[in-house]
């Protein structure tokens, strides 16, 4: 996973007030080229094909064991390719100077540094206006001076997703992010990142285990069943999504079926 050092241009431009989409022309499109992944004996993925277009929000969605983590790790270069090719903007991946972040389960704070100073972990140079910047984007720049360990669940995250802002991602990948948190509390964070994405344009790739998160914020869902690509589904509603539409109640329960049906 590649990460370059922050330069302060695009995002510094954005009006986070504004309600106007930025297109991001550094987002990137991701080909997964007939794409298999084995550990040992064990083949998780097989012959995955999948084209995300730049700016798109895909959620990636799947039983425990299904691959899809392993899946996005690949994405991520956390992982090597068994065989097939996975190609950033027609690049070789481990050849892209693409900016790729990811946002995990957990924050991964440290806690013996302030939130500001977890922000622009890593950074050099004068990165502390932009540190505040994307707190401020995230509703935490009063929380600046604070520690971890004062921090909500949701507040930790809220950090953890200036984290990953403050890199100007052309893929923000996100692993479960959302999880371990309460139902306000993770209504709240999906309202967050839907927003912030529409707003600068990155490409956007999920991976959650909630079926109703994934037709909330996808453009797209992909469902992973033993290795193989399942499902592939646009979700076709305009934005913000509430679940009193029936068409986002019918496409839950298709999905849905279709994941009983797997077992």
């Amino acid at each position: 996973m590649k990460e370059e050092v922050v330069r302060v241009s695009k995002l510094a431009a954005v009006k986070w007030e504004s309600q106007k989409e930025i297109v991001n022309d550094q987002a990137i499109q991701i080909e997964i080229n007939d794409v298999s992944k084995q550990f040992g004996d064990k083949e998780v993925l097989k012959n995955i094909q999948l084209t995300i277009e730049k700016g798109e929000f895909v959620a990636i969605i799947g039983k425990s064991g299904s691959g899809k983590s392993t899946l996005l790790r690949l994405v991520a270069g956390l992982e090597t390719l068994t065989s097939g090719e996975l190609l950033f903007n027609g690049v070789a991946s481990n050849q892209s100077t693409a900016n790729v972040t990811m946002m995990y389960q957990d924050s991964r704070l440290l806690s013996w540094k302030n939130v500001v100073d977890n922000v622009g972990l890593g950074l050099d140079g004068n990165w502390q206006a932009k540190a505040e910047e994307v707190l401020d984007a995230v509703g935490l720049l009063s929380f600046k001076d604070q520690w971890p360990s004062t921090l909500s669940g949701g507040q930790k995250q809220r950090v953890a997703l200036a984290r990953a802002l403050i890199h100007e991602p052309s893929l923000l990948m996100l692993d479960e992010p959302l999880s371990a948190l309460d139902a306000f509390t993770r209504m709240e964070m999906q309202n967050l990142i839907e927003t912030l994405w529409q707003r600068t344009g990155f490409t956007a790739l999920l991976v959650t285990h909630d079926v109703r998160e994934a037709i909330r914020l996808a453009d797209r869902i992909i469902l992973i069943q033993d290795g193989y690509v399942s499902m592939n589904v646009k979700v076709d509603a305009p934005r913000p999504r509430q679940f009193t539409d029936n068409k986002l109640t019918l496409l839950e329960d298709k999905v849905l079926q279709r994941i009983m049906q797997g077992e």
